[in-house]
Order: C-alpha cells, then sequence, then structure tokens
C-alpha cells in the first residue's frame, strides 16, 4: 500500500536564504493528526488555522527540507496551499473532490472532479 505520495507545488516555497522548493512529498493522514491540531489554542481560537496544523503534519518534504512545520507553512503562497488542501482531500477521502483548474492554453478557469488517488 502506497502510504507517501509526491508532489509539485505550482509556485513553490521559498525560504529564508531565497531557495526555491516546489517539490516535495504528503503521506496519508491517521486518525491523530485529524484529532490533535483540534486541541492546539491557536485552531481553537481561529479555526482557519486547522489546515496549517494538518498540513505540517502530513507533508514529510519540502525540497530539501524534511522538517516542516507550521511556520513554514504559513509562508506558503496563497495558491500553494491551496493545492496542499485539495491533495491532502484527494488522499484522504474516498469520494470524488471537485478542484478548481486554469486551461495552460487560454487561461480559462473550471472545475474539475477528480477520483482520488490510489497506490
Amino acid at each position: 500500500m502506497q502510504v507517501e505520495f509526491e508532489f509539485t507545488l505550482p509556485r513553490g516555497y521559498l525560504d529564508e536564504m531565497g531557495q526555491l522548493h516546489q517539490h516535495g512529498r504528503m503521506r496519508l493522514s491517521t486518525a491523530l493528526d485529524e484529532i490533535e491540531p483540534l486541541r492546539d489554542p491557536r485552531v481553537q481560537a481561529n479555526r482557519a488555522y486547522l489546515p496549517v496544523l494538518l498540513l505540517s503534519r502530513v507533508v514529510v518534504a519540502l525540497g530539501s527540507v524534511t522538517a516542516v512545520t507550521p511556520a513554514i507553512i504559513e509562508r506558503l503562497f496563497t495558491a500553494d496551499l491551496a493545492y496542499l488542501e485539495d491533495l491532502y482531500l484527494r488522499l484522504n477521502s474516498s469520494d470524488s473532490v471537485l478542484v478548481g483548474a486554469i486551461c495552460p492554453a487560454c487561461s480559462t478557469s473550471f472545475h474539475l472532479q477528480v477520483a482520488p488517488l490510489s497506490g
């Protein structure tokens, strides 16, 4: 069973040294990954912070960064955060997911219904 999946961010994480990290790996989520962040005071104060903590638990590498922290997820471009949230849903859901897409030829925005990734 495949538990880790590679991805490429649309923009990439720009670290403090100016290095761009676009390729990474995300693992499947566990029940604890979804329960533990709910106890965090940042989530209790602002529910919108939940994806930051979830992603920092399941993104196992981002370029040469192997310790992906909430602070790193906070510094992602919004397009990259949205991409990782969509990927998280696809990997951990048994249902198909509606994702936003942009045609590379004409730049038209549209939605695609995508089945979950399988190993």
